[in-house]
């Protein structure tokens, strides 16, 4: 379906920003607008917000290579080194 309706230009401005930082048509960024009630404001607050995420993660200033390996440490099961080759209660029947 089309509907083609005016808008203020500050308006049509502001659509056209989002849809460029986002990769979408304008259309999209109306549709997805109605279809989800998300305002513009909201969704130029939270991109504004990934942006500065993800500014502060490429500067170091988000987490260090330690702060990031603790993490995924504490999520991630501990697992017993494997045994050397040769060795272990197997080894016995291959030798």
């Amino acid at each position: 379906m089309t509907v083609t309706f005016d808008i203020p230009d500050a308006l049509r401005t502001r659509v056209e920003t989002l849809a460029q930082r986002l990769g979408i048509s304008s259309s999209r960024v109306v549709a997805d607008a109605l279809e989800h009630g998300y305002s513009l404001q909201w969704l130029e607050t939270y991109l504004d917000k990934v942006d500065a995420g993800r500014a502060a993660a490429d500067s170091g200033a988000f987490a260090t290579a330690e702060d990031v390996a603790r993490v995924v440490g504490k999520y991630r099961p501990v697992m017993a080194p494997a045994p050397a080759r040769g060795s272990g209660p197997r080894a016995a029947r291959w030798f």
